[in-house]
């Protein structure tokens, strides 16, 4: 199976990482009996975060007795020094653990760095002195942030959306991570479940010009998980079927679309801006008795009572006119009813 080195961290990981946001939406049980399947079949990298509910706590359940056989990475989207501490303390209360691998920032909206007003680097960096954490992370979905944490060597990883339908900007800061010796984790490969293909995402990042980038694979079905184990034996390779499928993939989402990331959330008026901001997608590229259920109805016709107070459009880490967005899926979802 292939392996990646996280940079200067000297951390040899699976190729498949397990992103273990989608496990806080299943039984402890269940979560327990996907993440040791993952471990026992090679997987050797699991990501989460304070901020992912129950997540830590089912990472914890599973890795109790082989803890030191694995890689954690989880994060903190803590404002200042004392919300970190209380973070990273619940962190290693909640794993069963006495360290953390790589601890992340959770996509702050600067670059933290020594002797800012935040306190937060100054934080971390005597919880690596203590022993509580082993490398410094930061994830992002800003270019500016992305670059500015890059270019100040204060980092080890970064963890950024990165899959095929990347624009040019996005393959800068893979090249610029590589240049740096600065590990390159890679979330959202399926860009939100809006590439349902498993396969071409894989043979993608698995190219040799991405030798740096660790994928890490949002799962919650076991169905899921036997499809990324697949690939370890006999992985999907860049044929003209899916070259062809790719293509397709990137001229229909080209352009300004919601990645579904839920950093505009919450919504004022209630509005699951997340999943509502690119209806017309999931309708195209998905089952669509789900989307058109009477829950469905009910929560696009909140759109109706958008407030256009603007704070997603604020928070929208991609610059995204979210309040014309909704309102363009709206109209167009009441096209299928």
């Amino acid at each position: 199976m292939d392996k990646v080195v996280l940079g200067r961290t000297g951390i040899e990981v699976n190729k498949n990482g397990f992103g273990a946001l989608p496990i806080q939406r299943i039984s402890k049980a269940d979560a327990v009996y996907l993440l040791q399947k993952a471990f026992y079949n090679g997987i050797n990298y699991f990501d989460t975060a304070r901020a992912y509910t129950d997540s830590e706590e089912k990472i914890g359940a599973a890795f109790e007795y082989t803890r030191e056989k694995i890689i954690i990475s989880t994060k903190t989207a803590a404002q200042d020094a004392a919300g970190f501490w209380k973070d990273l303390e619940t962190s290693l209360k909640t794993m069963k653990t006495d360290y953390i691998d790589i601890y992340q920032f959770h996509n702050p909206a600067f670059c933290p760095k020594p002797g800012d007003e935040s306190g937060l680097y100054d934080a971390m960096l005597k919880a690596k002195e203590e022993g509580k954490i082993r490398h410094i992370g930061i994830t992002n979905h800003r270019i500016a942030v992305a670059k500015e944490a890059i270019e100040s060597g204060l980092y080890e990883t970064l963890q950024f959306p990165f899959s095929y339908l990347a624009a040019d900007a996005d393959l800068e800061i893979v090249k610029a991570c590589k240049d740096a010796d600065m590990g390159f984790i890679a979330m959202k490969a399926l860009s939100g479940g809006l590439i349902h293909n498993s396969a071409a995402a894989y043979a993608y990042l698995a190219q040799p010009e991405f030798s740096n980038v660790a994928p890490i694979w949002g799962v919650q079905r076991e169905s899921e998980l036997d499809e990324f184990l697949s690939y370890q034996d006999n992985p999907p390779v860049r044929d003209s079927a899916l070259n062809e499928e790719i293509a397709r993939d990137r001229k229909e989402l080209s352009g300004d679309f919601c990645r579904g990331c839920g950093y505009c959330m919450p919504c004022p008026a209630g509005i699951e801006i997340n999943n509502c901001a690119r209806m017309s997608l999931l309708l195209r590229r998905a089952p669509q008795a789900g989307w058109l259920s009477e829950e469905w109805q009910e929560k696009m016709k909140k759109i109706e009572g958008c407030l256009h107070c603007n704070q997603c459009m604020k928070k929208c880490p991609y610059g995204l006119n979210t309040p014309a967005l909704l309102e363009k899926n709206y109209e167009d979802y009441k096209t299928f009813l």
